[in-house]
């Protein structure tokens, strides 16, 4: 029973955000690596409705940590998986799906709707940026991913505004696009403190591995499953602390 399922929630939060939880909507963009992660324990929560978005179908260098990438479903769409998957956890949640890729014409029907909270989790760097600067231009709460790639020290991942970002090269270009459009930094992320230089960058680029995304082609960079996992479950984390968080009453 859905009660059973959520009982350790009610425990921790209590029945009155509990009940924020099931009433909030949550926009996911991205659901590789960190994304899928944050999808479940948006789910394992009792989120009551999530919005899963991702254009990209499981390949087999997926596996090492993607949450949805199994040999059993190679091949299918990662937005397809989420939904099975979250409805798995709670049907009670309305769980969308959205096959398309992130810009600019796709940002309405992503956005629609006055989601609670927008969680990014998108890799490439231009519709990162895009869909940060619409949800922000939206007046929409965010959460947003900076990079997990090639970090191996759990301790050094931070929780902050972007403006304050230190040693992430993605959360630097992520400022320079942001800026040029006008858009504030003051908005929460996930982040590692922990250095990578440019040389330890180029040591683990495997040509191997280059793959085409949107007609570009893209470098693969190294990844820890437990570095990507811990990046998605403390955005879910960060997620469950705003949308269960007091709303201070106006002074009158």
């Amino acid at each position: 029973m859905i009660n059973d399922r959520l009982a350790r929630i009610r425990l921790m939060l209590g029945e009155e955000k509990l009940e924020r939880l099931k009433n909030s909507f949550v926009v996911v963009v991205g659901l590789g690596a960190v994304g899928s992660y944050a999808v479940e324990g948006l789910a394992r929560s009792g989120v009551g409705r999530l919005r899963l978005v991702d254009f990209d179908v499981v390949h087999a260098s997926n596996v090492n940590r993607q949450l949805y990438a199994l040999g059993s479903t190679l091949g299918r769409h990662k937005a397809d998986l989420a939904r099975e998957r979250v409805l798995d956890i709670n049907p009670h949640c309305r769980a969308e799906k959205m096959n398309v890729f992130a810009d600019e014409t796709t940002f309405d029907a992503i956005l629609e709707g006055k989601p609670d909270l927008v969680i990014d989790a998108i890799d490439s760097l231009g519709p990162k940026a895009g869909l940060i600067a619409e949800t922000i231009k939206r007046g929409l709460p965010l959460i947003a991913s900076m990079g997990a790639a090639l970090r191996t020290d759990p301790t050094a991942i931070r929780l902050g505004p972007l403006g304050g970002v230190i040693g992430c090269p993605l959360a630097a270009k992520v400022r320079n696009l942001l800026r040029k459009k006008n858009t504030h930094l003051d908005f929460d992320c996930v982040y590692s403190v922990e250095p990578v230089g440019e040389l330890r960058k180029r040591r683990q680029v495997d040509p191997e591995t280059e793959y085409f995304e949107q007609g570009r082609k893209r470098a693969a960079l190294g990844s820890l499953p437990t570095l990507t996992g811990i990046f998605g479950l403390t955005i879910a984390n960060a997620a469950i602390q705003r949308l269960t968080a007091e709303v201070p009453e106006k002074e009158e």
